[in-house]
C-alpha cells in the first residue's frame, strides 16, 4: 500500500519528491486552456452564461432570480445542523478569532524631520469572495478559516459562491455561515463562479478579493482572473509531513498519514525517520488502521502515488529533505523537537508532539488551516488578516525638508534619465 524508501536509495527517493512536487495546478496548461473560456463566456454573456455553465455541470436548472440564497432558507438549512457540529463551530470561531486578533496591524507615523512624516495606513479590502467548494470537500470549518480574519481585518462586505446543492447536502456549512453572521450567498461553483466574482455579473457582485479552497478548475479560474482581483493562493492537494525518531508511536503516526490520505487521491502523506525498526511498525499499523475506514479507496491510491516512508541517515538529513518539499503540514514527534523545528526552512505549520496531530489544527487550535501547498511555503504564509487588509504609504513633506533634499531628487532622477521628475521637486524651491 505504501512504499518503505530505505536511507542507500537515494535515486528512488529523488523520484518521488520529484512525483510529489509535480502535482501543480498551475502548469497544466490544457486544464487553463478550458477553465479560460469558461472565464471569458462569464465576463461578456454575464448571468446567461452561469445558468448555462450551472445546467451543464451541476445538471440544475436556476432563474437569475434563484441565484442569491433567501435568509429565511439559511436559516431553516442551517437548522438541520447537528447541534454537537455547531457548538464545536462556536468553540472552533472562538479560538481561530483569539489568534487572529494577535495578528492585527494598525496605522502609524514617524517625523522624519520637523514638520515632515511618513507612514502607513491600514485599511480593510472593501469586498471579498468567499469560494466554498461542494461534495465531499464542503467543510465548514474552512468557513470559519476564511471568514474569520476577514471580521477580523473589517471587510465590511463579504460575499459567498457555492455549488446549487452545498447548503442542503450539508447543513453544517449553513451553521457555520449563520454563525458568522453571513448572509449574501449565491448558488453557484466552479470556474464560472470564480469569473462571477472576479468581473460581477447582473447579480452577483464584483469583489475585490477571492479566498477559500475548491477543486482543480476553482485553482485554475483563480489563477486566471489574478490581476483582475487578488486572490489567497492557487490551492494544490493537501499534504503532511512527519519527522519521527525510533522511539515514536507508530500507531499515532499510522493514524495521522491516514488522516492526511483521506482528503483526495492526490492528497501526499510522508513520514520520514531514522528508524528501520518505525519504518516496518508504521507499515504494518497502516495496514491495520487502513481497512475500516469510510475513504479506504482514496487512501489506498492516495497512499500508493504520493505516500512514502523514507528512512534517512539522522535528523539533520531529515531536515533538509522537509526544507526541500516545504510541506503544508509538519508534524514532530521526537524529544529533540525544538532543535529540529529550528533546522526547518520551509512549513506551512509545525506540530510539534505526540498530541499534536495535524487534524488539531484542522478544526481548533486557532492558526488558519489554509496553508500554502504544492512547496509554496518556500514563500507564503497561512492565510491570516494581512490577506485581508491594505498598507497604504503615506507622505508629508514640508516645505524647508523639501528644499534641503530637492537637489538629491535631482540627481537620482537624471540617473535614471527622467528630467521631468527632477523638475518637479526643483520646481518648488523656486518660490
Amino acid at each position: 500500500m505504501i512504499e518503505i524508501i530505505r536511507r542507500e536509495d537515494r535515486k528512488r527517493r529523488r523520484e518521488k519528491i520529484d512525483t510529489i512536487a509535480a502535482r501543480q495546478v498551475a502548469l497544466d496548461l490544457e486544464l487553463q486552456r478550458e477553465v479560460a473560456a469558461i472565464v471569458n463566456d462569464v465576463r461578456w454573456k454575464g448571468d446567461a452564461a452561469l445558468i448555462d455553465y450551472t445546467r451543464q455541470f451541476d445538471r440544475v436548472s436556476v432563474e437569475p432570480a434563484d441565484l442569491r440564497v433567501d435568509e429565511m432558507s439559511l436559516r431553516e438549512t442551517a437548522a438541520r445542523a447537528d447541534p454537537l457540529v455547531v457548538e464545536a463551530l462556536r468553540e472552533a470561531i472562538r479560538n481561530v478569532r483569539t489568534f487572529h486578533e494577535r495578528e492585527m496591524q494598525h496605522s502609524w507615523k514617524i517625523e522624519t524631520a520637523p514638520g515632515s512624516w511618513v507612514g502607513q495606513r491600514i485599511s480593510p479590502i472593501e469586498r471579498v469572495g468567499l469560494y466554498i467548494p461542494g461534495g465531499t470537500a464542503s467543510y465548514p470549518s474552512s468557513v470559519v478559516m476564511n471568514v474569520v480574519p476577514a471580521q477580523v481585518a473589517g471587510v465590511p462586505r463579504i460575499v459567498v459562491v457555492t455549488p446549487p446543492s452545498t447548503l442542503s447536502e450539508n447543513p453544517a456549512v449553513a451553521a457555520a455561515l449563520l454563525e458568522l453572521g453571513i448572509t449574501e450567498i449565491y448558488r453557484i461553483g466552479g470556474a464560472q463562479a470564480i469569473a462571477a466574482l472576479a468581473f460581477g455579473t447582473e447579480v452577483i457582485p464584483r469583489v475585490d478579493k477571492i479566498t477559500g479552497p475548491g477543486n482543480r478548475y476553482v485553482a485554475a479560474a483563480k489563477r486566471l482572473v489574478f490581476g483582475v482581483v487578488g486572490i489567497d493562493s492557487i490551492a494544490g492537494p493537501s499534504e503532511v509531513v512527519i519527522i519521527a525518531d525510533d522511539d515514536a508511536n507508530p500507531g499515532y503516526i499510522a493514524a495521522d498519514m491516514l488522516a492526511q490520505a483521506e482528503h483526495a487521491e492526490d492528497a501526499s502523506a510522508i513520514l520520514i525517520t531514522t528508524g528501520d525498526r518505525l519504518a516496518r511498525e508504521v507499515d504494518r499499523e497502516l495496514r491495520n488502521q487502513f481497512s475500516d475506514l469510510a475513504r479506504s479507496s482514496v487512501i489506498e491510491k492516495s497512499l500508493a502515488q504520493y505516500g512514502a516512508i523514507i528512512v534517512v541517515n539522522d535528523l539533520d538529513e531529515a531536515c533538509e529533505l522537509v526544507s526541500e518539499l516545504a510541506p503544508e503540514h509538519l508534524q514532530i514527534m521526537s524529544p529533540d523537537e525544538d532543535h529540529i523545528a529550528s533546522r526547518i526552512r520551509n512549513a506551512g505549520a509545525i506540530f510539534f508532539g505526540d498530541y499534536s496531530p495535524e487534524a488539531v489544527g484542522d478544526y481548533l487550535a486557532g492558526p488558519n488551516h489554509v496553508l500554502p501547498t504544492a512547496r509554496a511555503a518556500r514563500f507564503s504564509s497561512a492565510l491570516g488578516v494581512n490577506d485581508f487588509i491594505k498598507r497604504t504609504s503615506i507622505v508629508n513633506c514640508s516645505g524647508a525638508e523639501l528644499r534641503r533634499t530637492a537637489p538629491m531628487i535631482a540627481t537620482l532622477a537624471r540617473a535614471e534619465g527622467l528630467e521631468a521628475h527632477a523638475r518637479s521637486a526643483l520646481i518648488r524651491t523656486k518660490d
